[in-house]
């Protein structure tokens, strides 16, 4: 099997996981509009959900990346306990700092009522931090079915708490008040069973990581860890850089935007959503660095490396490409489904386009950012995101007053443009990749006129959900076709191959 066919097994792999675990941030948290009326009153879990990233970044300090790296000319089973007694010490320190400065927290964040969401967060990322070290030497060992096994495992952990808590027993209890499951539910924690049930699937995610927890040896090697540290300290900059990017704007909108508080919630809670649509793209990435990470690494001392490199990010922008026009070519159909109980959801529905562009942007960079892993330059990488997180806070400062939604999609659009940009230019002066530039911003500008040409046309045609799936299949298929024709050399060629196997 080729080595491109090998990845994309892998991403598919490590991508049925990430599909069900982001619609955890994602696909279950899109449930909210069915459950909900009222948009504000998701503000809360917003927010929790927004500071998570950021703390989650301190708790790993770019352990996973360091492991990669260093997995491939150090004795394997040292560095693993080495690293593992050190995420295992520092996540203690951190989680009881945490907690003791829970009521400071809840302040700052606005979660005074609900000082118990911290609680919950600190177990959260207490339990995803210790079980990242085991995840990351699956993904090192290419051992993706066990990846997807534990997460989708957890996930559905999750998933059936939130249902039994928020569906179940309070049908149950409405129907027969003197239930004892009054005694296990509380009818005051709401919408808090999403964050109890992401604790719990945290929880049994790392229950069933035993095997490879019970491999660790508590042995500490001091030199080897001064080294890990020294490469991987520029990564808790860009990881931190990457979630001010990622997530600032859902953490001070409603601080910002020039709203009473209870407009400002309900704004809030819509461009969660809203964000939450651009999720194909995001899952799409996600998907592919959990398997391109290792794979980069463990080919970056092939002769033709950079060729490897450059069909991956080929294949990556067609796949991108797909699936940035499911979703602007498809968007009338997304707004009909998170409306069905409520208008107020559909409200700012045209920036999802551009949140899904950027994020596009996002997966350009990240497959670009290869570059400063494999020659030690992380500290480029840091430079970078810190440009992209001073680009993201001062639009959002600016935009979102005056814009709202609008505003902050185009902060964004903006921060990822830069960042892929900027990777793309310093990549190429310090590992030369020979990417097939025109042909992928050809495919980038005819996915956008697509989607232009959609939204005009159903600006002049009748109103019709109908009419708007029909153009957009049309246009669909019709850059699937123009693909297969430009890339069927490409495909022969992997056809032939995996005939051959």
């Amino acid at each position: 099997m080729s080595s491109i066919k090998k990845l994309a097994g892998q991403t598919l792999w490590y991508g049925v996981p990430t599909i069900v675990t982001r619609f955890l941030g994602y696909l279950m948290n899109m449930a909210l509009p069915f459950i909900f009326v009222q948009p504000e009153r998701t503000a809360d879990i917003t927010q929790v959900y927004a500071i998570i990233p950021f703390l989650s970044v301190l708790f790993t300090y770019g352990i996973e990346t360091a492991y990669f790296r260093f997995s491939t000319d150090k004795d394997k089973n040292k560095l693993y306990n080495t690293l593992s007694v050190s995420i295992l010490s520092t996540t203690i320190l951190f989680t009881l700092l945490l907690l003791l400065s829970k009521g400071y927290i809840a302040a700052i964040a606005g979660l005074e009522q609900h000082p118990e969401y911290i609680t919950y967060m600190c177990g959260i990322i207490f339990f995803d931090t210790i079980s990242a070290l085991p995840f990351a030497r699956l993904r090192q060992e290419n051992r993706p079915k066990m990846y997807a096994f534990a997460r989708i495992a957890g996930v559905l952990v999750n998933v059936l708490i939130v249902i039994v808590f928020m569906g179940v027993i309070p049908a149950y209890i409405k129907r027969d008040p003197n239930s004892l499951l009054q005694l296990v539910y509380n009818e005051k924690m709401g919408i808090g069973y999403y964050l109890v049930g992401n604790l719990f699937g945290s929880i049994f995610t790392f229950i069933l990581l035993g095997r490879e927890v019970r491999k660790i040896s508590f042995e500490f090697d001091k030199g080897l860890w001064k080294e890990v540290m020294k490469y991987s300290y520029p990564l808790i900059i860009v990881g931190l850089g990457g979630m001010i990017n990622d997530v600032l704007s859902r953490l001070i909108y409603q601080h910002v935007v020039d709203l009473p508080t209870a407009r400002a919630k309900h704004e809030l809670g819509v461009f969660a959503n809203l964000f939450r649509l651009a999720v194909l793209i995001t899952i799409m990435i996600q998907a592919f660095r959990m398997a391109a990470e290792p794979f980069f690494f463990s080919r970056s001392k092939d002769e033709d490396a950079p060729k490897t490199y450059a069909r991956v990010m080929k294949f990556f922008v067609i796949a991108c490409c797909f699936m940035l026009l499911m979703i602007g070519l498809y968007l009338d159909v997304l707004k009909w489904v998170i409306t069905l109980k409520s208008a107020a959801w559909g409200e700012g529905i045209y920036i999802v386009p551009i949140l899904a562009l950027g994020n596009v942007f996002l997966g350009i960079y990240y497959n670009l950012s290869i570059w400063y892993k494999l020659t030690s330059r992380n500290i480029y990488g840091a430079y970078i995101t810190i440009g992209g997180a001073v680009i993201t806070i001062v639009l959002n400062l600016i935009l979102i007053p005056s814009m709202h939604y609008l505003g902050a999609a185009l902060a964004t659009f903006f921060c990822y443009f830069f960042m892929m940009i900027a990777s793309y230019i310093l990549g190429q002066k310090f590992y030369p990749v020979p990417y097939a530039r025109k042909k992928l911003i050809s495919y980038l500008v005819l996915t956008i006129l697509l989607i232009l040409i959609h939204r005009l046309l159903m600006y002049y045609l009748p109103d019709s959900l109908w009419l708007s799936m029909t153009i957009a299949t049309i246009l669909f298929g019709a850059f699937a076709w123009f693909v297969s024709k430009v890339e069927k050399n490409e495909i022969a060629r992997l056809l032939k191959r995996e005939a051959k196997h």
